[in-house]
């Protein structure tokens, strides 16, 4: 992971107040890749527990998701505190917002990583013989790779790579449409193929979404960077002009960014 950008560097003579603000802004900044470490680590996890067919794997996996449910909570409670305390202005502002939308999200991809595992566990039951489809694994291998990306756009503020991220999500939403195609011609096939088949689709389904929460946060990471809001393609003009008169002024829904 890149190096992160500096949000509001506080200098060696700075009030003791600023240094401690600075001081909690790194905190919470490190708890964020910690989750995110340990959110991508889950994904990893619980698809070698459906490729390997491990009931281990999969044990490791639910058993894990209860660290990124405890993360989501220290961080919010940083967070809170320091719009609470601190009354962050510009970029500082629209990182503490960000995080705290971001650890949720983290959170629901350690839910989604817990899903595929359950799935595996219940292929694993079943004895199927069904070979997981080579898109499964490319559809994780495209999810894992967006999470990381967005993370390290949203700790370096790094705009350009936030909306390539973003437009990195159709190709696993194409890859989703093909399992699903495959799959349904194996179910037509033979009967007895319905009940792993459809397990599959959601462990599909489950990497799709991861791969959503991925663009969601390569989102924040524009936000963060540029104060401008390209979720729902509000920053195209054409498509806010459309909605209520009171959000087509400015730059969108933004936090005026007078720290660049």
């Amino acid at each position: 992971m890149m190096p992160p950008a500096p949000l509001s560097a506080a200098a060696p003579d700075a009030p003791t107040g600023f240094r401690h603000f600075h001081d909690q802004l790194e905190t919470l900044k490190e708890r964020l890749l910690t989750m995110s470490d340990r959110a991508e680590g889950l994904v990893d996890l619980a698809v070698d527990a459906l490729l390997k067919q491990d009931q281990d794997r999969a044990e490791a996996v639910i058993t894990g998701d209860r660290e990124l449910d405890a993360l989501e909570v220290e961080i919010e409670g940083l967070a809170v505190e320091l719009l609470a305390l601190q009354q962050p202005m510009a970029r500082d502002l629209r990182f503490i917002v960000s995080a705290i939308k971001i650890s949720s999200d983290l959170e629901r991809v350690g839910d989604h990583a817990v899903n595929i595992a359950q799935c595996a566990q219940r292929l694993i039951a079943i004895r199927s013989t069904i070979t997981p489809e080579p898109e499964i694994e490319d559809m994780a291998r495209r999810a894992r790779g967006m999470l990381g990306d967005a993370l390290d756009a949203f700790i370096r503020a790094d705009g350009t790579l936030g909306r390539d991220v973003c437009k990195s999500d159709d190709a696993v939403d194409a890859l989703l449409n093909s399992l699903f195609r495959i799959l349904l011609t194996h179910m037509m096939a033979d009967a007895r193929n319905i009940t792993p088949s459809l397990e599959l689709i959601l462990v599909g389904r489950n990497l799709e979404r991861v791969a959503d929460l991925a663009t969601n946060i390569g989102e924040d990471a524009v936000f963060l960077a540029e104060g401008k809001q390209i979720k729902h393609h509000f920053d195209d003009p054409a498509r806010r002009s459309a909605g209520s008169p009171a959000l087509t002024g400015g730059r969108g829904i933004g936090i005026p960014d007078d720290s660049r």
